[in-house]
C-alpha cells in the first residue's frame, strides 16, 4: 500500500490503446496515428496492445488485454466507449488525448473513470513522457532525455517549447506532464505523485488556474518539502473579493495573495519565461536550496557590474572573500585583479586564474554560490578557460553559474560547460535571476516549517463575546460593523483601541467631549458610509466645547446632504492620540474567493491607497512570520530611529498581528478588516479608526474550512498516565520532531524496524524524516506520544528530556473518504497500553476530518499487532496482492 496511486498511470507495467483503425480513417485523429506509432516504436519494455472500437468478441475475450494504462485517442463521439471498454477490462489508469471536448462529455468521461475507479489524465491534454521508462505517451514532441527535472504544464504550447529548449540546452526531464482544461487527474494529484517519485529531484511548474486552492496548497507543500518547485502562473489564479468596502479590499490583489500562499507552501514563483528557463537550467543542474550570498568572478568590470546590480535588484547579497581567502588568492592572480567586492580578474585571467578564484569562493564560508562571467579577449582561450572552470564542479559543495559572453567565439566553450552539468546564461542578468529562484527556495523553507496553532500564547480572548456581537449584526441583515463594533469586536481579542463613545446630539457630544478631554476627534457613524472622509465625516483635534458643537452641526449637515440616503447613528467622540513620535501603519485582512482570508500590512493614514504599500500573508500566523510580514512593507523602515524620534515598539506591532491572526482563524464570518490607522510609538500601539464586514460563513465540515493552511491542531494534545507511573503527551507531529523521532527509529529492535518499515533500513533518511514530520494536517496526521523526564543537570538545576516513545498516522486515499494508518511503539514501553491509545486517538482525528474507514498492513508475523487489531474490532482478512501481508480495516 506504501505504492502511489497514480502508478498505474505514470509507470504502467503495460499499456493498451484505443487509437483508431489505419485501415479506416474515419476512426483516426491526429494524434491517434501519432501515438500508436510512438508507443510501438519508443522502446517501453512492457506489453502494448491495440484495441478497435468496432471489434467483436465476449468480454472474456477482451480482459486478455488486461493493462495497467489506457490510451486512448480517438474522435469525440468514440472517446465513452474507448473508457468503458477500458472499465470493463479493470485498467487502473486511462489518458485520454484530445483538444476541444466541451464540459458535457468530459463530465460523462469523468463519471464513467469514477464508476470504473480508473484514474484518468485528460481530455484535452497532450499527455505525458517518462523517459526513463521509455514512455512516450504525448503528442508535445519527440522523448526527452532522462534528467532528473519534472515539469508540470497547463499549456500545450509551453510544454511543446519546453521540451524544444531542453533539447537544445542538454536539460533532461524525469516526467512531463501536460495538463489541460477539463482534466479529471489535476496539479495537485500530480505533484503528490512527483512528491514520491525518486526519479525526480526538482519540479517546475506553468500554471493559468486552479479549482481547490486547499488541495493545491496541500500538494505543494508536500512536494517542496523534500524537493525544489519553481512555479510560473499566467493571469489571476484567484479573484479577489470584489466588495473591497475597506482600504485593504480595495489594495490587495489576488496575485498579492498567490504570492503569500505560494511563499507558505516553500515553492518559488517566477514571473517570466525567460526567468522560468532560468529556474529550470539551475534545478536540472541538481542544485540545492543555498544562501543569499552569491560571489562574481569576471575578467570584464562591466558584466561584472550589471551582475552586481542585478544582485541588489533580486535582494540577494554580492558575497565577497574574506580577508583571509584574499590573501591566499591574490598571488595566483594577475597584477591588476581586485579582490574587494566583485573578484575581477583582469583581462590577463587565463585559465588557471579562474580555477583558482572559483576554489577560492568555494571554501570560503561567507560564499553561498558562485557566477563566473567570462568577456572573451583578443588572444584568449575561452574554451580552456570553460575546461578550467568545469573541472571541480562536482567537488564544490555550491552552487556554480556561468556566463560566457558572446556568441560564436564561445559556442564550444558553452558546450563543454554544459557537458560538464553546469547551468550557462547568455547574459548576467539571467544568471543572477537563476541563483535567486534557488536562494528563494531556501528562504521559503523556513516558512513551510511555520505551523503556528490557531490562537497565540496570549490572553485567551472573548470568543464567545466576539461571536455574539458578529450574530447580531448578522441578524439585522447588515455586513458591515459600525465603528463602535468594530473596535468592540477588537476590544474582545485584547487588541489596545482608543476609548470612543457615540453621541447623538451635539450638547451629548460636547459632555462627552469635556469627560474624555480635549483635543478630541468626532467621526461619523454610519453602517452606509465606507470611508468617512469621503463625506468629510472626520473632524481631528477640536479643542473646545465649542469647536466640538460646531463641528458635530457642520458634520452633520454636509453628510446629509453628500449622502442623503445613508442612516446615520451619530458622531463618535474619541480622544486624540497624542503620540508625538507616532507613526501611522494599517493593518487590513481580506478574503479570496479561492485561497481565504490574507492579512496585510504597511503605511497607513488618509493617503494609503496612494502610498500603496503592502504586505500580504496568510493566517496563522506566529511571531516568526508576523515580523517577517512587518519587514516586507516599507513601512518597517520608519520603525527605527529617525530624525530624532526613538525607535516604534515592534513588539506592539507584532502581537496585534498576532491577534488579527486569531481572529480571522476563529470568526469565518469575517470578511474584511481595515485597521487604519494604527498609531505605534515607543511606548506601543493604538488603533485609532476600523472598520469590519462581516457575512455568514457556509456550513462546514470541520474547523477552520475557511483557511488555505490549516493551523497547527494544538485541540488534539492530551496528557495520558503511563502504567507504572508517569505519564505523556499525545499531540499532532511538529517539523520539530525529526530529531526525537530518528533516536525513536535508531532504538528500535531490528524485528520492530522491519514490522513496520518492512526494510531492514537502520534510520530514517533526510527526505523521510521531512516526509514523516513536517505534514499537511489537511490530508493526513501523525499523533506522537512524548515523554518528557527531569533529571539534575551539571550545575544542580533540573533539566528537562523529552523522547517519542510511539507514533501513530493516517494518510487520506484520493477518495477522501478513506484512509491508511500505521502505528510504532518504542519497543521499552511495548504492552502497556500505549498502541491502543494511539489507534484510538487517530482513529478519533480521522472520524473528526470526516472520514469513513481506516485501513492498514500488518506483515502475518507481526503477531503482536494483529492481535491489538482485532481487540480494536478491525476486520482481518488476506490481502490479495501480497500473502505475507494482512488487510486490516474498521468503518469509523
Amino acid at each position: 500500500m506504501e505504492t502511489h496511486y497514480l502508478t498505474p498511470l505514470f509507470s504502467p507495467k503495460s499499456i493498451v490503446v484505443f487509437a483508431g483503425d489505419a485501415d479506416q480513417p474515419e476512426t483516426q485523429t491526429s494524434y491517434g496515428r501519432h501515438i500508436a506509432a510512438q508507443l510501438e516504436q519508443g522502446g517501453f519494455t512492457g506489453p502494448v496492445t491495440f484495441l478497435k472500437t468496432g471489434m467483436t468478441g465476449t468480454l472474456s475475450d477482451l480482459a486478455q488485454s488486461r493493462a495497467d494504462l489506457a490510451v486512448i485517442a480517438l474522435p469525440d463521439q468514440d472517446l465513452a466507449f474507448a473508457l468503458e471498454v477500458a472499465g470493463r477490462i479493470q485498467c487502473r489508469a486511462a489518458l485520454i488525448l484530445s483538444s476541444g471536448v466541451q464540459a458535457p462529455l468530459a463530465a460523462e468521461l469523468h463519471a464513467i473513470a469514477r464508476r470504473h475507479g480508473i484514474h484518468l489524465l485528460g481530455p484535452n491534454c497532450l499527455g505525458y513522457q517518462r523517459p526513463r521508462l521509455n514512455i512516450n505517451a504525448s503528442v508535445a514532441g519527440p522523448l526527452a532525455s532522462p534528467g532528473s527535472l519534472a515539469l508540470v504544464s497547463q499549456s500545450g504550447a509551453l510544454t511543446s517549447a519546453i521540451l524544444d529548449w531542453g533539447s537544445q540546452n542538454a536539460v533532461g526531464f524525469s516526467t512531463v506532464v501536460s495538463l489541460g482544461p477539463n482534466t479529471a487527474v489535476d496539479l495537485a494529484q500530480t505533484l503528490d505523485f512527483l512528491a514520491t517519485d525518486p526519479a525526480t529531484q526538482s519540479i517546475v511548474v506553468h500554471m493559468e488556474g486552479l479549482t481547490d486552492a486547499r488541495r493545491f496548497i496541500s500538494a505543494l507543500r508536500g512536494a517542496a518539502n523534500t524537493k525544489p518547485v519553481v512555479v510560473l502562473k499566467a493571469g489571476n489564479a484567484a479573484a479577489a473579493s470584489q466588495a473591497a468596502l475597506t482600504h485593504s479590499g480595495a489594495m490587495v490583489a489576488s496575485d498579492d495573495v498567490f504570492d503569500a500562499a505560494l511563499r507558505r507552501t516553500g515553492a518559488v514563483r517566477v514571473k517570466s519565461f525567460v526567468q522560468l528557463f532560468s529556474a529550470a537550467k539551475c534545478l536540472a543542474s541538481r542544485y540545492r536550496p543555498v544562501g543569499p550570498r552569491l560571489a562574481v568572478v569576471t575578467n570584464g568590470g562591466g558584466p561584472g557590474v550589471l551582475a552586481a546590480d542585478w544582485i541588489e535588484e533580486l535582494g540577494l547579497r554580492l558575497a565577497s572573500l574574506s580577508d583571509e581567502s584574499a590573501r591566499a588568492l591574490a598571488p595566483q592572480l594577475p597584477a591588476h585583479a581586485t579582490l574587494s567586492s566583485l573578484l575581477d580578474l583582469s583581462e590577463e585571467a587565463d585559465a588557471d586564474a579562474f580555477r583558482a578564484a572559483v576554489l577560492a569562493c568555494a571554501r570560503d564560508s561567507q560564499v553561498d554560490g558562485i557566477l563566473v562571467i567570462y568577456s572573451p579577449k583578443l588572444g584568449s582561450d575561452p574554451d580552456a578557460v570553460a575546461r578550467a572552470v568545469s573541472a571541480d564542479a562536482a567537488s564544490l559543495g555550491k552552487p556554480l553559474l556561468t556566463c560566457w559572453m558572446g556568441d560564436q567565439k564561445v559556442a564550444a566553450a558553452r558546450q563543454i560547460i554544459t557537458a560538464a552539468g553546469i547551468a550557462t546564461f547568455r547574459t548576467p542578468e539571467a544568471a543572477v535571476d537563476g541563483f535567486s529562484n534557488i536562494a528563494s527556495f531556501y528562504q521559503n523553507q523556513l516558512l513551510l516549517r511555520q505551523t503556528p496553532p490557531p490562537l497565540s500564547q496570549l490572553n485567551e480572548p472573548d470568543l464567545d463575546g466576539a461571536r455574539l456581537l458578529i450574530e447580531g449584526v448578522l441578524a439585522e441583515r447588515r455586513k458591515t460593523l459600525t465603528e463602535m463594533e468594530s473596535k468592540s469586536l477588537l476590544a474582545a481579542f485584547h487588541i489596545p483601541i482608543t476609548q470612543t463613545i457615540l453621541a447623538r446630539s451635539a450638547a451629548e457630544a460636547m459632555l462627552i467631549a469635556s469627560q474624555l478631554g480635549y483635543p478630541v476627534a468626532l467621526k461619523i457613524d454610519s453602517p452606509d458610509i465606507a470611508h468617512k472622509s469621503d463625506v468629510q465625516g472626520v473632524a481631528l483635534s477640536l479643542a473646545n466645547a465649542a469647536a466640538v458643537r460646531d463641528g458635530y452641526g457642520d458634520m452633520m449637515a454636509t453628510v446629509a446632504r453628500l449622502a442623503p440616503d445613508a442612516r446615520i447613528n451619530g458622531v463618535t467622540i474619541q480622544k486624540m492620540a497624542g503620540k508625538r513620535n507616532g507613526r501611522e501603519l494599517y493593518i487590513g485582512v481580506i478574503t479570496d474567493q479561492l485561497f481565504g482570508p490574507a492579512i496585510s500590512f504597511g503605511a497607513g493614514g488618509v493617503m494609503v491607497e496612494l502610498i500603496n504599500d503592502r504586505a500580504v500573508e496568510l493566517p496563522p500566523l506566529n511571531l516568526f512570520l508576523a515580523q517577517r510580514l512587518i519587514g516586507r512593507a516599507r513601512a518597517s523602515r520608519m520603525l527605527d530611529e529617525w530624525r530624532g524620534a526613538p525607535p516604534a515598539r515592534r513588539e506592539a506591532i507584532e502581537q496585534i498581528l498576532l491577534r488579527v491572526s486569531e481572529m480571522v482563524c476563529a470568526l469565518p464570518q469575517l470578511r474584511e478588516m481595515d485597521i487604519n490607522p494604527l498609531i505605534v510609538d515607543e511606548q506601543g500601539a493604538l488603533v485609532v479608526d476600523a472598520r469590519i464586514v462581516v457575512d455568514t460563513a457556509p456550513p462546514a465540515t470541520h474547523n477552520y474550512h475557511h483557511l488555505a493552511i490549516l493551523p497547527y491542531p494544538s485541540d488534539y494534545t492530551r496528557e495520558w498516565p503511563m502504567r507504572g507511573g508517569g505519564q505523556y503527551t499525545l499531540r499532532p507531529v511538529q517539523p520539530d520532531d525529526a530529531s526525537m523521532l530518528q533516536d525513536l527509529v535508531r532504538g528500535l529492535s531490528e524485528k520492530s524496524r522491519y514490522y513496520r518499515f518492512a526494510s531492514s533500513l537502520r534510520e530514517l533518511s533526510v527526505p523521510m524524516l521531512a516526509r514523516y514530520t513536517l505534514i499537511d494536517y489537511d490530508r493526513e496526521m501523525a499523533l506522537v506520544a512524548v515523554r518528557t523526564l527531569r533529571a539534575p543537570g551539571p550545575d544542580g538545576e533540573f533539566v528537562a528530556t523529552s523522547s517519542i516513545i510511539g507514533v501513530s498516522r493516517y494518510v487520506a486515499n484520493p477518495d477522501r473518504s478513506s484512509c491508511e494508518f500505521s502505528l510504532l511503539v518504542d519497543d521499552r514501553f511495548s504492552g502497556q497500553g500505549l498502541g491502543t491509545r494511539l489507534m484510538l486517538g487517530i482513529m478519533d482525528v480521522a472520524r473528526d476530518k470526516g472520514l469513513s474507514e481506516i485501513v492498514g498492513l500488518v506483515l502475518c508475523k507481526n503477531s503482536g499487532m494483529l492481535k491489538l487489531m482485532a481487540s480494536l474490532g478491525f476486520d482481518i482478512r488476506p490481502y490479495a496482492d501480497d500473502p505475507d501481508f494482512r488487510l486490516c480495516s474498521k468503518p469509523l
